[in-house]
């Protein structure tokens, strides 16, 4: 079962009967509510905010949907090995503001990941030599 608020017309009745002198107990008590939810209504209706209720739920992080999604999908055929940044850097001239960390979680949930070569050898040094395969043994001189 879903929550939701009480409807206006339950917190205008509940408001009054409070300003009408009820008690915060009485008043929860007949309406059917706990005595902090008729405390909150009667906070509000004091402090001129007005009753209607707040929204409910919290802040849902932006995923990537429809064209934009299909984007990504489209310019991963082409190229696959995009980087996080540089693909939402491409998005980004295309058209379509996103952040890099909203790229990074729509290509985990659709199962793309990312490894530094196919091999799963160590990457090349930095000075373009070869790669050992192996470490060298320190007890060998050469």
């Amino acid at each position: 079962m879903m929550v939701r608020p009480l409807s206006l017309d339950l917190r205008t009745r509940i408001a009054a009967a409070l300003n009408d002198g009820m008690t915060v107990r009485a008043a929860a008590e007949r309406f059917g509510i706990s005595a902090a939810t008729a405390v909150r209504i009667r906070q509000l209706d004091r402090s001129d905010r007005g009753l209607m209720p707040a929204k409910i739920g919290g802040y849902v992080k932006p995923t990537l949907r429809g064209a934009a999604a299909d984007a990504v999908r489209q310019r991963l055929q082409v190229k696959s090995d995009w980087t996080v940044r540089a693909l939402s850097a491409e998005l980004k001239s295309g058209g379509i503001n996103v952040s890099h960390d909203t790229v990074w979680r729509f290509l985990r949930s659709e199962g793309k990941t990312f490894k530094k070569n196919a091999d799963g050898k160590r990457a090349g040094s930095s000075e373009g030599g070869p790669v050992p395969d192996e470490m060298e043994d320190p007890s060998t001189s050469a």
